[in-house]
């Protein structure tokens, strides 16, 4: 169930400027179901959290999706833009990172709220051209009281050859946890999260239409990922907040590492990599 605010005067089919969409705003209610949390758990191989309990950290993901009919539905399997978002015709999406302030866990079947509010939103011309950069905050509430603060940034880039290899070096790491994104886990990631963008499962479409040399690996599993090993290596200890940033795509079946050390008093560097280098960074803050 959601609202959001009315469409810049003129409807999206007539307002040329992106930033017309900058102060629009959303708000969708959902129960944070142990269903759900039973099949996140089992796409992780995590255990499953019980009513009541806390969820693990970047779960929430897989919730507040709002489901669009199969007209609304975009050539990339995404919504179609000019709704909610700005329009980007003939561009392509990537989630470019983020920041996320863990203030209280989300709570195993207690309803719950988050509110949206697109509060950026900027033409930059990149390495491979024009880019338009969409930034998303997020509140998440339960019971009136704010569980999670959140800055989301988006991209949509024009099409062009992917970067599939990263020069920097990798840091010397503390702990890793191997992965291997098979078809099954991006599958089952992209069916808890509600996601349809066909770069994820559509083999054809991914290398055809949008150049990668096979399916990509979604940027938020990766980042929850990094949280997991985080959280495996360091029992004990809260985490607070997270900021991290998608370097370059990573695809599957290869293999990739998620890495990590700490950095300082309360902070840890994290990152996913493979053979051809860096894909995610992040920094990480905890308490404990």
């Amino acid at each position: 169930m959601s609202h959001a605010s009315r469409p810049p005067e003129g409807g999206a089919q007539e307002t040329p400027d992106p930033a017309a969409w900058i102060g629009r705003s959303q708000e969708l209610r959902d129960v944070i179901t142990s269903n759900l949390a039973v099949r996140i758990a089992a796409t992780f191989g995590k255990p499953v959290p019980q009513p009541g309990e806390g969820l693990p950290l970047l779960w929430h993901w897989a919730y507040f999706q709002e489901p669009v009919d199969p007209p609304g539905i975009g050539a990339d399997g995404h919504p179609a833009r000019g709704g909610f978002l700005p329009p980007a015709a003939g561009r392509n999406r990537m989630w470019a990172g983020g920041d996320v302030e863990f203030i209280q866990p989300l709570r195993v079947d207690v309803p719950a709220v988050r509110r949206t509010t697109i509060t950026d939103v900027k033409e930059k011309v990149g390495r491979t051209g024009s880019l338009l950069f969409v930034t998303l905050t997020h509140e998440h509430l339960q019971e009136g009281e704010l569980a999670i603060r959140e800055q989301q940034n988006i991209v949509y880039r024009a099409p062009s050859p992917p970067k599939l290899s990263n020069d920097e070096p990798v840091p010397e790491a503390q702990w890793a946890m191997r992965v291997v994104p098979d078809e099954v886990l991006l599958f089952r990631y992209s069916a808890v999260t509600f996601n349809g963008h066909r770069i994820h499962y559509d083999q054809p479409y991914v290398t055809q239409a949008e150049g990668y040399p096979g399916l990509v690996v979604h940027g938020p599993m990766i980042a929850t990922l990094m949280c997991q090993a985080f959280v495996d290596a360091n029992p004990g200890k809260g985490v607070t907040r997270l900021t991290y940033r998608g370097l370059r795509p990573l695809i599957a079946p290869q293999p990739f590492e998620a890495a990590g050390r700490i950095v300082g008093e309360g902070r840890a560097e994290l990152w996913a990599a493979n053979e051809a280098g860096l894909a995610h960074r992040a920094e990480l803050q905890f308490a404990g």
